[in-house]
């Protein structure tokens, strides 16, 4: 069968074998569209229409005739149900009733959790040289099949009416002539109907007889046992399959089948039963002297159904139009939906609809099913909220503005990346999904570091200022994690080289500390610096970030190994800083301050202190000291040489002074000077 996307080809007069209805192929096909079945289109095949309809990934119950069939029923009231959707919805008891039934675990064995049903028909005296009648083979051919033999005319054919999937054995090619349903073992290989051999791995779902794989669970048969012009045994399986299981084995193996289409996009549990009950029916029509010896079911699971509270009020005012509870009610049973009591009423979901799981899904199925073209329209009431982003999205896009100000280019990167060195923790540590599609994309990041160092190792410069703000993830003893990270990396020049012998100051420690102290001081918060001890880093020329006794990230020089394991060069800066537990530390920082329209005063100090003191100690006591008019303060020269004593430097500070309401005069600028000087001194610094 062809699929384009996600659809599916049938002839109308499919679809009018489970309802009775006037529409014509166009207003079939707009009302599968408001449905929610988009038509992709109409194309007229030996003079009849048929109709191409794109399905949604999660209504599996759409790739059948009677699913869509389903969809009509509800939607156009003047259509109506024909014997045979309601046969189908006996699961065609009254076909099954003649057949002798097995005790379960006669010719069935299920040793995986990935099958919860398996059942088996038997057929004896079949003759092979039956074909299928033109009606079934001419509407096959429509919806994209090709005509091969009864047998495998009719599982298509069911498959396609009901949408479960089934495979015909021959019953003389089944070793012990019983079937296994169990993972491969390592080293067991099988051909598959395509003519393929395929080595199989541990893990992978098979269908098997007494000492062999015979096919591939819920994606295509072997070659072995495939039916043929001597078949005259039959084993037809019918099964249930786990779609997650059927899709990592089939995407393995390379195979793409109808079948597997299916069972990953959700099948009916209960449609096994139903799906033999049709096989037999049309055997019996087609081939009436073929023997249905008996019938096999084994069950190892049963999901129980699942049931939704409803208000129908809420469903009004959520969609805006009126749902009244008779309406309502009888747009559910049409979908096949049990709905019970009184406001709220209870629904119970039927296994066909896995995506149906709260009440707000039940309200859609109302609106698409109302019309979403009924929803009156109207002007907007009410009040307008103020605009703009608020708390942690505010003080994120604070952040990346501030960086993007100091010269740093903005990164973006797949969260899914492979294994690193850079990477915060070691392996069982990391987040990862269960069938990665490649090495590549094997964990979710526990840092942006390795996202980072990707860029430089891509970049045409080496000067580079880079930052990326993302999500990371990790596990651990609370168990999993998901928090936001920022991380900057530096390495080359810091400013452009303008004059041909220009010596421009390199990255280094400081360079990345300024930046890490600026966006500190940007949000309102102080970093103290503590030895770190991160192997990621050069062991002497790395800091832990504090803010008071919070570990918030840590900075420092990439440690050598890695620079050269990673093609980075040696200088390369790299900070990480756990943005959440920064931005849940208090701020000094006011929400809002009066603008002083008065001019500012300047006075610089030139400081003569020991080396030893940090620069962040000398700006806080200077801070202290000044008070509320200080509003800037910078360093501007740092002299060592001629008439300075050994172990210490001349700093030059600028203080940037300015008043309220006033201006400074020489006299109140000096005072204020006076002030900073004497704070000074405390540290042992004198005026140079």
């Amino acid at each position: 069968m062809e699929y384009f996307g996600l659809t599916m080809k049938f002839p109308v007069s499919m679809l009018t074998d489970f309802v009775t209805t006037k529409l014509s192929a166009d207003e079939l096909g707009d009302l599968l569209t408001m449905a929610g079945f988009e038509l992709e289109g109409i194309e007229e095949v030996n003079g009849e229409a048929v109709l191409d309809i794109k399905v949604v990934s999660n209504r599996g119950d759409g790739l059948s005739v009677r699913g869509l069939a389903r969809e009509v029923l509800a939607k156009d009231r003047a259509s109506a149900p024909t014997a045979h959707y309601d046969a189908a919805n006996q699961g065609f008891r009254a076909e099954l009733s003649g057949i002798p039934l097995d005790t379960p675990g006669t010719r069935i064995r299920i040793d995986s959790k990935a099958c919860d049903r398996f059942s088996c028909l038997i057929i004896e005296g079949f003759d092979p040289s039956i074909q299928a009648p033109e009606w079934m083979t001419s509407r096959l051919i429509k919806a994209g099949m090709r005509s091969i033999s009864l047998l495998v005319d009719l599982t298509n054919y069911v498959m396609l009416e009901l949408g479960q999937p089934l495979h015909a054995y021959d019953l003389d090619k089944l070793e012990g002539e019983r079937i296994i349903v169990r993972e491969a073992v390592a080293g067991e290989k099988i051909t598959t109907l395509n003519g393929d051999e395929h080595e199989l791995q541990p893990g992978q779902l098979m269908i098997c007889d007494a000492s062999r794989p015979v096919g591939v669970a819920g994606v295509m048969g072997g070659l072995d046992t495939e039916v043929s012009e001597t078949t005259t045994r039959c084993l037809l399986e019918g099964a249930h399959f786990d779609g997650l299981s059927v899709r990592k084995t089939r995407k393995q193996l390379g195979l793409n089948t109808d079948a597997s289409y299916r069972f990953e996009r959700s099948v009916d549990p209960e449609l096994v039963m139903t799906a033999m009950g049709r096989f037999a029916q049309l055997m019996r029509e087609i081939a009436p002297n073929a023997q249905l010896v008996s019938i096999e079911e084994v069950v190892e699971s049963v999901e129980p159904k699942r049931t939704v509270s409803l208000s129908f009020a809420k469903a009004t005012a959520w969609l805006g139009m009126e749902i009244t509870p008779e309406n309502g009610a009888d747009y559910l049973r049409r979908l096949g939906f049990g709905v019970e009591g009184h406001e709220p009423v209870q629904v119970t979901v039927p296994m066909w609809r896995p995506d149906i799981v709260r009440e707000i899904d039940l309200v859609e199925e109302l609106g698409r099913v109302h019309g979403y073209e009924n929803i009156p329209a109207w002007l907007p009431a009410g009040s307008t909220p103020q605009g703009g982003v608020w708390e942690e999205l505010h003080e994120e896009d604070r952040i990346i503005h501030r960086l993007a100000a100091l010269g740093l280019t903005q990164c973006m990167s797949h969260s899914l990346r492979p294994a690193s060195p850079l990477a915060a923790g070691d392996e069982s540590q990391r987040v990862g999904p269960r069938n990665p599609g490649s090495p590549e994309l094997a964990y979710l990041r526990d840092s942006v570091l390795p996202c980072l160092a990707e860029v430089a190792q891509r970049a045409d410069s080496k000067d580079l200022g880079l930052f990326e703000l993302g999500r990371v993830f990790a596990t651990g003893s609370g168990g999993r994690r998901e928090w936001k990270q920022l991380g900057i990396l530096l390495s080359g020049l810091i400013q452009p080289l303008n004059r041909q012998k220009d010596t421009p100051p390199e990255a280094d420690f400081f360079a990345l500390k300024t930046i890490v102290a600026d966006l500190a001081d940007h949000l309102g918060v102080e970093f103290t610096y503590v030895q770190g001890a991160d192997g990621r880093l050069h062991k002497g020329r790395q800091a832990r970030l504090m803010v008071g006794g919070t570990a918030v990230g840590v900075m420092g020089q990439i440690h050598p190994e890695l620079a050269e394991e990673l093609r980075l060069p040696a200088n390369t800066q790299l900070a990480e800083v756990d943005l959440e537990l920064l931005l849940a530390q208090p701020s000094s920082r006011s929400l809002s301050r009066s603008v002083s329209r008065n001019p500012a005063v300047r006075r610089d100090l030139a400081i003569l202190i020991d080396q030893s003191v940090p620069y962040a100690t000398l700006e806080s006591t200077l801070r202290e000291a000044v008070g509320e008019t200080l509003e800037s303060i910078w360093l501007f020269d740092v002299f060592q040489g001629a008439n300075i004593p050994e172990g210490k430097h001349s700093l030059g500070v600028a203080l940037q002074l300015r008043k309220l309401g006033g201006n400074f005069t020489d006299e109140e600028a000096n005072q204020v000077r006076d002030r900073a000087v004497a704070a000074i001194a405390t540290l042992g610094a004198t005026i140079r």
